[in-house]
């Protein structure tokens, strides 16, 4: 049965006509406990969604359409290691990247599954043992000279995770290692770290599960040319790892199989922070901060796994979006993290939201009725509204908005966080309340003329300069735009942990209420087979035929004349 023709969806569909009508100061004004009302305090987090356009009825109908979806059976069926990723017959098993109890986690079940448990275990010790042997010397490059950079070539999951959280990270920073990424297969992203580096002081590490990736094997052998000329071929396999389950391909390439670190393919890329693909992350901050990070992310899963719909901050977070996208309409979703060490961070979860839930085919093979993933976008901090605030204050769109924000800085200079959490605190007060004609009039004339009396703008208009009263539409603001504000007591290896674990659990909880599979990506697929049948074409090895005369156009504009 489709979710739309369920009793809790109708429910919504008429509540939403209602919502649309009603603005959010009018909410706050009725109702003096709705921070109390519409907040959570879970594991150290709070979320705040008392200013998403939601009541006591329309939430408890979304909880209504999160039993309907079945959704504590879904999460059963993703602990117990079904293959839930369906299409592509594989489990879904990162949260064993993270679990450190006792009890076994198996592939396809344990009644017949294997426990991969001891797998991941030994994966995590070599990791420690590697990361141990460059933070204290004891692997030294060809020359003998200490690593002093390392780069990680790899894309998409390969580069994204680890990339985000080595930024968001930085106070942790280990000293006398600094950590590069190169995913780009624009020669500029590979050559300008190339020119910052020594050979002799370099490690890449090439994260690719196939070792087959275009983008990250182009730019794996470029810098295998680059080093081998400036320290020869025998040096490569002491300036080269890979973290890949391709050992053939590996050792082909020139570096020693006993050198590249496995996961698996019940990992999807956008999920595997967590293991091997971290290893950059676990240079960069060490391997103790690096299981605080692993930590944090099994604290959030204990929480979604056993926190009842009500109080469970992933599942909170689903129904926010199923309510703002599919019953007020929103197609977009601004994430604003005021905090500078988070600004990869929307990134990071463009990849995971909408690689994820980008689709318009069910698990039923049917299309949906309905939208799914909303665009998702955003920057850091103050950035952002010197960029695109205007828009979200007076664009006349519907943008829900998301903000997160620190109790306490990882970094800090006197006067700079009050300041940042002020600017934040005050964007989401602004969205929600908006200003009126009168308010923005009064505002004008405050200088010039006494306040509003009883008989309010007529009377009041009448003392005030028509300058003034010209400029008054110009700043008023609608106000009734959604945010949540979600507020971190710090942002460390195991908050970071937290919040990323958070993020994977919404989105499968937005996969099981829009019926989809949130673990497949053959949207990207297509794009790869046409450029490798344009590839022979644009390097003038075949001739450009069965093109349309866009593509065919653009081909022969590449070729010298």
């Amino acid at each position: 049965m489709s979710l739309t023709t369920t009793p809790a969806w109708i429910t919504l569909a008429r509540l939403a006509e209602t919502a649309r009508s009603v603005h959010l100061r009018d909410l706050f004004a009725a109702d003096a406990e709705r921070f109390t009302r519409f907040s959570l305090r879970e594991e150290g987090f709070l979320l705040d969604y008392s200013k998403q356009r939601v009541t006591t009825e329309i939430m408890a109908s979304l909880h209504a359409l999160w039993q309907i979806a079945d959704g504590a059976q879904w999460i059963a069926r993703m602990r117990a290691g079904d293959a839930i990723n369906h299409t592509e017959g594989r489990a879904v098993l990162h949260t064993a990247l993270r679990y450190n109890g006792s009890e076994p986690i198996c592939d396809a079940g344990c009644n017949t599954g294997h426990d991969v448990m001891p797998d991941v275990r030994g994966v995590l010790d070599k990791m420690a043992r590697f990361c141990n042997d460059i933070h204290q010397g004891h692997w030294r490059g060809a020359t003998g000279e200490r690593i002093r950079d390392v780069i990680n070539i790899g894309i998409g999951g390969s580069d994204l995770g680890p990339k985000m959280a080595s930024r968001a990270l930085a106070a942790q920073h280990m000293p006398g290692i600094t950590v590069h990424y190169v995913s780009n297969l624009d020669a500029a992203h590979l050559v300008t770290v190339l020119a910052k580096i020594d050979p002799a002081r370099s490690l890449f590490i090439i994260a690719s599960k196939t070792f087959t990736t275009q983008e990250t094997m182009q730019n794996a052998i470029s810098a295998r040319v680059w080093l081998a000329a400036a320290l020869g071929e025998a040096a490569v396999a002491r300036h080269f790892v890979a973290v890949s389950t391709n050992l053939p391909a590996v050792a082909a390439f020139g570096i020693d199989p006993a050198n590249a670190f496995e996961f698996w393919d019940w990992v999807g890329g956008r999920f595997s922070l967590w293991s091997a693909i971290g290893l950059p992350l676990a240079l960069s901050i060490g391997m103790d901060n690096f299981r605080q990070f692993l930590a944090g992310g099994a604290a959030m899963d204990a929480h979604f796994f056993s926190a009842p719909a009500e109080c469970n901050l992933p599942v909170t977070l689903a129904l926010l979006d199923i309510w703002n996208t599919n019953f007020l309409g929103a197609e977009t979703r601004a994430l604003l993290p005021y905090s500078q060490s988070l600004e990869l961070l929307p990134s990071y979860l463009q990849q995971l939201e909408m690689e994820s839930n980008g689709k318009q085919v069910d698990r039923d093979g049917k299309t949906v009725a309905y939208a799914t993933a909303p665009i998702l976008w955003g920057e850091a901090g103050t950035n952002g509204q010197h960029a695109f605030y205007q828009l979200l204050h007076q664009g006349g769109r519907l943008v829900p908005c998301e903000f997160i924000a620190l109790v306490e800085p990882d970094f800090t200079l006197p006067g700079h966080h009050t300041k940042l959490l002020a600017h934040c605190f005050a964007q989401s007060e602004a969205l929600m309340r908006g200003k009126t004609l009168v308010e923005a009039t009064a505002e004008l004339a405050t200088a010039v003329s006494p306040a509003p009396t009883s008989d309010g703008l007529k009377t009041f208009a009448a003392a005030v300069p028509s300058a003034s009263l010209q400029l008054a539409p110009y700043k008023v603001f609608p106000g009734n735009q959604p945010s949540t504000t979600l507020l971190l007591p710090r942002l460390n290896p195991y908050t970071l942990g937290q919040l990323i674990a958070l993020y994977e659990h919404k989105v499968f909880s937005l996969g099981v209420l829009w019926n989809l599979d949130s673990f497949d990506q053959w949207g990207v697929e297509y794009g790869k087979q046409l450029a490798s049948r344009l590839l022979p074409m644009i390097e003038g090895r075949t001739a450009a035929t069965g093109l349309d005369s866009s593509t065919a156009g653009l081909v022969a504009a590449c070729h010298k004349p």
